[in-house]
């Protein structure tokens, strides 16, 4: 089996990429640059993970034409990185991948589509600061809670729908085993670093993407809560807790 990897050049595509050769699956990175020619990129795969760049402007074009170029390829197995809650108004980087899952599930392929929750490795820059400043800042409310998962589990679960039967038309939302609050990860920090670890909330850049500043609106009021059941389905174990993703990636 081979599985091309659109975006394989990024942190998600990166560790989907390894989880697949973990695997045994060889993989086919692919940058922007195969889009002068999608279709003979895709030539020879069985699959095609589809991972669009961060707050693309137009996500449903970009993958549209991943599909049209899977389609000519020959390429009958799509897998979709999407997002926990791709359908809040509130926040139009969701809602593009939202319309993009429509999609997906009308292309014809056979298909799966993950939605992770916010990664536990968003937030590593902002600890490993923290081990000097002592505070985890945010630009966001500390109290509110998300389904924080790890990269790690996330790529496990793509490698895991792409290689095993009974997953098409499936979608997955994939957050962590608990709810936590960015205070909680300080907590969890602390311990990791054996210091204390305040958290706190910081006013976000002057010249902050307005989508950006839409998502940091949304998570004061709401954070981004989902469900850890699926996740610990398809990887057959618990998913990793937020001080074992920083035990072992601040380790590294």
């Amino acid at each position: 089996m081979k599985v091309a990897i659109l975006g394989g050049a990024g942190k998600t595509g990166r560790a989907v990429g390894a989880a697949l050769a973990q695997a045994g699956v060889a993989t086919r990175p692919l940058g922007r640059a195969a889009f002068d020619d999608l279709p003979a990129a895709l030539a020879g795969v069985d699959a095609v993970h589809v991972i669009a760049p961060n707050l693309h402007p137009d996500e449903p074009t970009y993958v549209a034409a991943a599909l049209a170029a899977a389609t000519r390829a020959g390429v009958r197995r799509v897998s979709y990185h999407s997002v926990a809650s791709p359908y809040v108004p509130a926040m139009p980087h969701h809602l593009g991948k939202a319309e993009a899952e429509d999609l997906v599930r009308r292309s014809g392929l056979a298909w799966t589509i993950l939605q992770p929750c916010a990664y536990v490795q968003n937030l590593l820059p902002a600890v490993r600061d923290a081990a000097s400043s002592g505070e985890l800042a945010v630009p966001y409310a500390v109290d509110t809670v998300f389904g924080m998962v790890d990269l790690a589990d996330v790529a496990a679960a793509t490698a895991a729908v792409l290689t095993a039967e009974g997953h098409v038309g499936a979608t997955y939302e994939l957050g962590g085993p608990a709810l936590v609050s960015v205070a909680d990860v300080a907590a969890a920090a602390a311990s990791v670093l054996g210091r204390p670890v305040t958290a706190r909330r910081t006013a976000p850049p002057d010249d902050v993407h307005p989508w950006l500043q839409a998502m940091f609106d949304y998570y004061d009021d709401h954070g981004l809560p989902t469900g850890g059941l699926p996740l610990r389905t398809l990887l057959g174990r618990a998913p990793a807790t937020v001080g074992e993703v920083l035990a072992r990636d601040l380790a590294s």
